[in-house]
């Protein structure tokens, strides 16, 4: 009698394997294509298992057309990217309406950009001469650490950010060296940290 006590006093978790899925927005880099000289527009689509594990899959479309003001060079890319990685409920109460994600993400871009400027000073001879190089191909392979959080606002109606750590994997810098800005992972030689703030439709 104890034993059958003790078993029906448990808690089992009867949650469905498959809780649906989520399509979501980033405005964090709507606004940072606002206000500066790249930026990307990204999707997501996320997977619910059991409110514990969200495979997911995100797919963005990097640009930038920056001109230096120093050198006055101008660099141009318009390129998709993807991303493709899980991540993990880690509050205990996994059922809650808020959410603690860690995740991991591999990402991928291949693009081409144009280069040019309308005077650069030869070293050796002194003249000013101009370049233009159009189509130079190039492709990163990253992967990225994320941390994020989101919260039910109303009905399927959700907000969340995250922080991610990018880490560069393998790459190919096209014919002329190092590029300005890689679609989806950001300025090159930048800051690894970045985030993304998104509305998102959990259904």
């Amino acid at each position: 009698m104890h034993a059958q006590g003790k078993k029906s006093a448990e808690k089992t978790d009867t949650v469905a394997l498959f809780k649906g899925f989520a399509v979501s927005v980033d405005l964090f880099g709507l606004a940072q294509k606002a206000m500066g000289s790249y930026g990307q527009y990204e999707a997501a689509l996320r997977i619910n298992l059991k409110d514990k594990y969200f495979p997911i899959f995100e797919l963005g479309l990097g640009e930038t057309d920056h001109t230096s003001d120093v050198s006055q060079t101008t660099y141009k890319t318009t390129a998709p990217y993807f991303k493709i990685g899980v991540d993990f409920n880690i509050l205990k109460n996994k059922h809650d309406i808020y959410r603690l994600y860690f995740g991991l993400r591999y990402a991928f871009t291949s693009f081409k950009y144009d280069v040019s400027n309308p005077t650069v000073t030869d070293p050796v001879w002194g003249e000013d001469v101009s370049y233009s190089y159009s189509g130079v191909k190039c492709s990163y392979n990253w992967a990225e650490i994320v941390f994020g959080v989101d919260a039910k606002i109303c009905g399927p109606f959700h907000l969340g950010w995250s922080l991610r750590y990018r880490s560069r994997m393998s790459h190919n810098n096209g014919d002329l060296g190092n590029t300005w800005y890689i679609p989806g992972f950001g300025k090159n030689g930048g800051n690894n940290i970045g985030g993304t703030f998104n509305v998102i439709f959990d259904i």
